[in-house]
């Protein structure tokens, strides 16, 4: 599994880089400094993970993650922050990244790099935590305009609460294939990729 660093802490990133190359999968192929680094050395090597800081001078890991996901949707960013930001962890999952951890989690990092490479999307101990936060009352957002019903916008919520289509199904009396077409539906209606960005757009529309 190749994996590329990104920290402006050269420290860090070494520290990181020794770290998970005491597993034999792990084959870390370079690190670098800033978000412009990231774009360069992603392009050159092509990882199965990118583990990438947040707050770095030049061009910052958000930057950097939008702007190689426009390039890849397929690529497989992990980002490690000292930073728990609301704003952050949704403008990084609505770009589309597969992971955002805090460093001080440290002992979960390999276990969530090997997770992003299996095509999980993995949230801290920490993040997790802030979910029920995100999900907090406000539902003024006018759905309406993007056409989307009640029956839908109950799917929405449920998707943006983790549950798999098997379990939305359960919740709201529907098969497994309505609750998929539904999903298919929304999100040609709303233009976006993939239920995580769904999710990440409800989040952001109950702040």
């Amino acid at each position: 599994m190749k994996i590329i660093i990104i920290d402006d802490d050269v420290l860090v990133a070494g520290a990181l880089k020794t770290i998970l190359e005491m597993d034999s999968e792990i084959q870390v192929c370079s690190t670098g400094q800033d978000g412009k680094d990231a774009i360069v050395l992603y392009r050159t090597f092509r990882p199965d993970v990118l583990l990438m800081d947040i707050r770095m001078q030049n061009v910052s890991g958000l930057e950097a993650s939008r702007q190689i996901l426009e390039e890849d949707p397929q690529a497989r960013i992990l980002l490690l922050t000292t930073f728990s930001d609301d704003e952050y962890i949704v403008k990084a999952l609505t770009y589309g990244v597969k992971g955002y951890l805090l460093k001080q989690d440290y002992q979960n990092i390999l276990p969530a790099i090997k997770a992003v490479y299996a095509g999980q999307t993995v949230f801290g101990t920490e993040i997790v935590s802030r979910i029920p936060e995100l999900l907090q009352e406000k539902k003024t957002y006018d759905w309406k305009a993007h056409d989307i019903s009640e029956k839908e916008l109950q799917v929405i919520a449920l998707v943006a609460e983790g549950l798999s289509n098997r379990e939305i199904a359960g919740e709201l009396f529907l098969s497994e294939g309505t609750v998929r077409n539904y999903i298919s539906s929304i999100l040609d209606k709303m233009g976006l990729r993939d239920r995580t960005q769904l999710a990440v757009y409800y989040l952001n529309t109950q702040r």
